[in-house]
C-alpha cells in the first residue's frame, strides 16, 4: 500500500518498527505547518543567511536520529514532537549564526532584537514589517520596542495561542494539542489575545 494512503497511526506503527520511509511521509505531511513555524520564529537578522527549507532539512536529519525517543512517551503528539525537533534546530542555528564572532549578524541589523528571540520579539518584528506607515529606522525600532513590550504583557499561554493561530496559522485543534490544553480553552484564549492584539496595533499605528 502506498505510504500516501496510510493513516498517521499506521505510519507511526511502521516507524516504530524501524521503517524510516514512514518518517519521510509523516514529515512531508506536516512540512507546510513546520515551514510557517520557522518563518514566524526565525530571528529577523538571519534573513538571507538561513532559509526555512535549510532549517527543515537539518531538522529532518535530527528527527531520523531521534525518532526512537518519540516512542518512549506513548501519549505524545507526533506533530508536537516534530515542532520540538525543529525548534531545537532553529535555536542551534540562532546560536551558530548570531553568536559566532566571525559572522556578527548584530552589526548588520540595527533593530534591537535579542540574541535568541522569544515569541514577543518574533511577533513584534513581523508586525513592524507589516506596518504600512512610512517611517525611518529609528521610528520603526521604537515601534518594535513598543510592540514587544505590549506583547510581553500578555499571558504567556495567550501569547503562544496568538502565535500559533494567527501567525503560524494552525488549527484550533493543533494549537490545543501543541500547548496541552483543551480546544475550548484554546479558542477562548485566541479570541482574548486577538482582541488585545488589535488594541496593541491601534496604539502604535
Amino acid at each position: 500500500m502506498p505510504y500516501a494512503s496510510l493513516s498517521e497511526v499506521d505510519l507511526l506503527d511502521r516507524l516504530h518498527a524501524g521503517d524510516q520511509a514512514a518518517l519521510a511521509e509523516l514529515f512531508a505531511r506536516h512540512r507546510d505547518k513546520l515551514r510557517r513555524m520557522v518563518q514566524v520564529r526565525m530571528d529577523q537578522r538571519l534573513n538571507g543567511r538561513v532559509a526555512a527549507s535549510d532549517v527543515l532539512q537539518e531538522a529532518y536529519i535530527d528527527a531520523l536520529k531521534r525518532y526512537p525517543h518519540f516512542f518512549d512517551k506513548p501519549n505524545q503528539n507526533f506533530f508536537g514532537w516534530l515542532r520540538l525537533v525543529v525548534g531545537q534546530r532553529l535555536a542551534d542555528l540562532h546560536r551558530e549564526h548570531v553568536l559566532a564572532k566571525r559572522r556578527d549578524v548584530r552589526q548588520e541589523k540595527p533593530m534591537n532584537v535579542p540574541v535568541n528571540p522569544g515569541t514577543s520579539a518574533c511577533l513584534a518584528a513581523i508586525l513592524v514589517a507589516g506596518l504600512t506607515s512610512p517611517s525611518g529606522v529609528a521610528d520603526r525600532n521604537e515601534q518594535y520596542l513598543k510592540l514587544e513590550a505590549a506583547l510581553d504583557e500578555l499571558d504567556e499561554v495567550d501569547r503562544e495561542v496568538l502565535a500559533l493561530r494567527h501567525f503560524e496559522e494552525l488549527s484550533n485543534t493543533d494549537t490545543a494539542s501543541v500547548l496541552g490544553i483543551q480546544p475550548a480553552a484554546a479558542s477562548k484564549r485566541y479570541v482574548r489575545a486577538l482582541t488585545r492584539l488589535k488594541q496593541i496595533l491601534e496604539g502604535v499605528a
